[in-house]
């Protein structure tokens, strides 16, 4: 049993095709179909079954398979963190985000940690959901990922960074933008935009108005927080998001920000597998955004 065989074998599972994981790979399907024997011989179980379109793993296969994704994730970390060891400052650190993260949470880290270390590669990858970037770190395509937190998620490590309050994105005009707060019988009569339906925001905000009995009768809805905000300050309705840095000042035109108090706060941060397994310029990475949003170093 190779590591290659391992490799190849997960690539299976996950395409359900041959073909499509020998092209992907540039190798023949009977090289991949080698990989996929090897492993069954050595174990003495059939792994994968033959379909008329394709394969499916066994129940051997899907335990293997679970196995192996998580494995192969953390040898291919261990050989780039050595890597990065062997060529000094060079590097890459791979960060999965959400569309709005770098421009409201990580565009002065970014700046700092490109002065400190102006020879590394920053990788970003955009995801619509927290699950999407926990499906990325999970397959190794990213060492760090900035979410909303909410629940745990296996495999999968959390760390807190920001409290985000909510605050009613409103028109200038609008007789809600001349309130000092907003309770919960005035959003009876508000015009929702809608966050995205698989986001943890959107989830978090649902569960917290139920419990206090407020269902709100939506118009549209949005892609991200940025798009809902754009929408509310042209007078198209109205937008409970979080209070984002940067965006809940003045200077914003017709658009006002108005808290509501009522709803506890939303909270950002990474999430990584291991922070222990983390690589160093990973690591400072991530401590060098908390910094720029906490106001350390």
């Amino acid at each position: 049993m190779t590591l290659d065989d391992l490799r190849v074998f997960v690539a299976a599972c996950e395409s359900g095709n041959l073909s499509a994981v020998a092209r992907d790979l540039s190798r023949t399907q009977s090289a991949v179909s080698q990989h996929v024997k090897r492993l069954e011989a050595e174990l003495g179980l059939p792994l994968l079954e033959r379909r008329p379109r394709g394969v499916a793993p066994t129940q051997a296969g899907r335990i293997l398979q679970r196995a192996a994704a998580q494995g192969i994730g953390h040898i291919e970390l261990a050989l780039r963190q050595l890597r990065e060891l062997r060529e000094g400052d060079g590097g890459t650190v791979r960060i999965t985000t959400g569309a709005t993260t770098v421009r409201h949470f990580m565009s002065d880290g970014v700046v700092r940690f490109r002065r400190a270390h102006p020879h590394v590669k920053l990788e970003f990858r955009t995801e619509n959901s927290s699950r999407g970037c926990f499906e990325a770190l999970a397959a190794g395509e990213s060492d760090l990922a900035w979410i909303t937190v909410g629940s745990p998620a296996r495999g999968v490590e959390q760390r807190p960074v920001i409290e985000l309050p909510w605050v009613l994105a409103v028109h200038a005009d609008d007789p809600l933008a001349r309130k000092s707060r907003v309770e919960a019988s005035d959003l009876a009569r508000i015009h929702h935009i809608q966050l995205p339906a698989n986001s943890t925001s959107r989830h978090h905000l649902e569960e917290q108005l139920a419990a206090q009995g407020i269902r709100l009768a939506s118009t549209t809805s949005v892609a991200d927080w940025d798009t809902a905000i754009l929408l509310a300050e042209l007078g198209l309705g109205h937008a409970v998001v979080p209070a984002l840095p940067g965006w809940t000042g003045s200077g914003h035109g017709a658009l006002r920000f108005v808290p509501l108090p009522m709803l506890p706060p939303l909270a950002a941060g990474w999430a990584v597998r291991q922070w222990d397994a983390l690589g160093p310029l990973a690591q400072e990475f991530a401590g060098t955004v908390v910094d720029s949003l906490t106001g350390g170093g």
